[in-house]
Formats: structure tokens, sequence, C-alpha cells
């Protein structure tokens, strides 16, 4: 096992991993964002270099806080070969088991190889599953022009934002996630349109993964072509910085996957995995 701390092997590594798109999407984000100021204190782990088999970012150590706070316990996976993941998951330098921590990526074995480590640690999972889309191509995206009330802005998120936005998400609607929330809005691009009062109706936000998460429109301002205005947004800003507008939705969600269509975004073959491991001994105090 390395920590990769080399800034020029950590470029290396951002190239590297565009070659095995679109299964190292995730990790590619995080690399990424650690790349332009790491905003979110994360590093790199590899089980060898520069021929590595399998790549986790995680949360520095010396940061790693709050042992109840899956949502910025979080890592992103990507293996090349299955066995190399397992051997890398297993050791304890690698991964903190001793704490609830999330791990994203899109591959299958993810989901088989958190089972299997997870039995023999004394550790739950629970696992989401969803459809990976992502907007490849910057000229693809709609030419948006919405006639919106004058009194409506287009902006970016505040973060006095983030209570509103815990409320409406399907993850949140607790302390833990306001606080992730709160710090996402400050580290990350977002899009909103706010009322009169200042007040978001409509919004889209990145993740600590590059990744385009939370787009919500209050109910009753909903078909106004806010979330497509919000979306696109957000979407271009994020090709204009470099990274890839990539998002996920769940296969049951028709609206957003209707709005996703009509931007043109790309639905990818893979499924985007989200696998919450919860020791036995934290089950009855987390918020997951």
């Amino acid at each position: 096992m390395l920590v990769l701390n080399c800034s020029m092997k950590l470029q290396m590594l951002e190239k590297m991993l565009r070659w095995s798109f679109p299964e190292s999407l995730k990790v590619y984000g995080a690399v990424m964002n650690i790349n332009r100021g790491n905003p979110f204190r994360k590093e790199v782990v590899v089980d060898s270099w520069p021929d590595f088999k399998a790549v986790i970012t995680r949360p520095q150590r010396e940061n790693e806080m709050d042992d109840l706070d899956h949502y910025t316990n979080a890592y992103a996976v990507f293996y090349k070969e299955l066995q190399a993941y397992q051997e890398l998951l297993e050791n304890p330098y690698a991964v903190n088991w001793g704490q609830i921590f999330q791990i994203q990526g899109l591959q299958d074995g993810i989901c088989e190889i958190s089972k299997t480590v997870a039995l023999s640690k004394q550790v739950d999972v629970k696992i989401s599953s969803f459809q990976m889309v992502i907007h490849s191509d910057p000229d693809t995206l709609p030419d948006v022009r919405l006639q919106m009330d004058p009194k409506l802005t287009l902006a970016y998120l505040d973060i006095s934002h983030a209570s509103l936005l815990s409320k409406t998400w399907s993850r949140g609607d607790n302390p833990r996630c306001q606080k992730y929330l709160a710090k996402l809005i400050g580290c990350f691009p977002s899009v909103c349109v706010l009322d009169d009062n200042g007040y978001p109706l409509s919004w889209s936000l990145t993740d600590q993964f590059a990744t385009m998460i939370h787009g919500y429109t209050l109910p009753e301002h909903r078909r106004k072509g806010y979330s497509r205005l919000v979306a696109t947004t957000l979407a271009k800003k994020l090709h204009s910085c470099g990274f890839p507008a990539q998002g996920n939705v769940l296969k049951t969600n028709i609206p957003s996957i209707t709005l996703l269509k009509s931007m043109n975004a790309q639905f990818l073959p893979c499924s985007f995995f989200r696998v919450i491991h919860t020791p036995f001994h934290f089950s009855a105090k987390s918020h997951l």
C-alpha cells in the first residue's frame, strides 16, 4: 500500500484515470479536486505505483474527526483487478473500519467485496444503486433561455441555504448533513434560482467527487423550467472549470430522467453504487 503525496504523481494519476472512463469517473473527480486545492482534504492510496491495480481516495487521516459522519467519511474506488481491491480494502491502514463511512464507485465488484470484507469486520452495509449520466460534450447542452420573473435571479447557493437543502434531500434532514452541505456550498460550484428575498426555489450543487447532486425544485415552483435552467447552467460551469459534468439518478425517478434526456445527457452502461458501512456498535446512533 502506498499513499501518493507527490504532486507530479497525482497529476500523472489524473491523466491515467482518463484511460479507464467511465468506471474511473468517481476517483477521477476526487483526484481532480485534490490537484486543484484539495478543499475536502482528501488523499490517494494505491496498491502499487505506477502500475496500480486498485486506487482509493479517502479523507486524510489527520482530518478524520466524527466517526458517525458518513457524508464526510467518503471514499471513491476504482480497480483493475478485483483481488487487489479486496486486499486494499482489508488493509486497516487503507480504510478506517472503526467509523461509519461510505464507498462510491461504478463497478459491480465494489458491492460484492464490501459485503465480504464487512462481514469479517462486524460491519453492516447498506447499498444504493443509481443510473449514471454524464454530459461529455458541452456543445450538446441545450441553449437554455428562460424568461424568468424579473424578481427572480440566477445565482450561487449561499451557506445560509444549507438548512433548506438538508430538509429537502432524501439523505438529509440531520445536523451532519447540514454541515456537510454547507461545506460543499463553500467549496464547489452551485447554481440556484432565488426569489426577491434571496430564498432558493430551485438548485443543484457539486460534491467532493465533482458530481452534480441534489437537483431539486420546491413543489410549488415546478413545471416552470427552473430545474433545466439550473442543471444546464451548472453543467456548463463544470465544463468551463475542466471537470466532467457527471451525475446520477434513481432508475425510478422518471421526471429527472426526462429532464436529463432533454439536456442530451449520456446514460452510461455502468451503475453508480454508494455503499454505507456501519460498525455494529454504531448502528443505533447513525442517521443513514
